[in-house]
């Protein structure tokens, strides 16, 4: 696994773990990562980071417009 430096105020409080977990619910929500990748990267089983999605405004499904449109057209 990469490691990743971030500088970060002093002033500003930031938790490690919820830092994390934030991190891969947005970058699950983005497409960038996978279920899978976004749970080993919060350090959670696959069904206790689809528990916490919600927590960071993230849906557990991701379906797109175009995903949407084009599963209706194979229809």
């Amino acid at each position: 696994m990469k490691h990743l430096i971030l500088d970060v105020p002093e002033n500003i409080d930031l938790d490690e773990t919820d830092t994390k977990r934030f991190l891969a619910a947005k970058m699950y929500e983005s497409g960038k990562l996978s279920l899978g990748q976004a749970a080993e990267l919060s350090a959670l089983s696959q069904i206790a980071f689809t528990e916490i999605l919600a927590d960071y405004n993230v849906s557990l499904i991701n379906y797109t417009i175009e995903d949407v449109v084009n599963d209706a057209r194979k229809l």
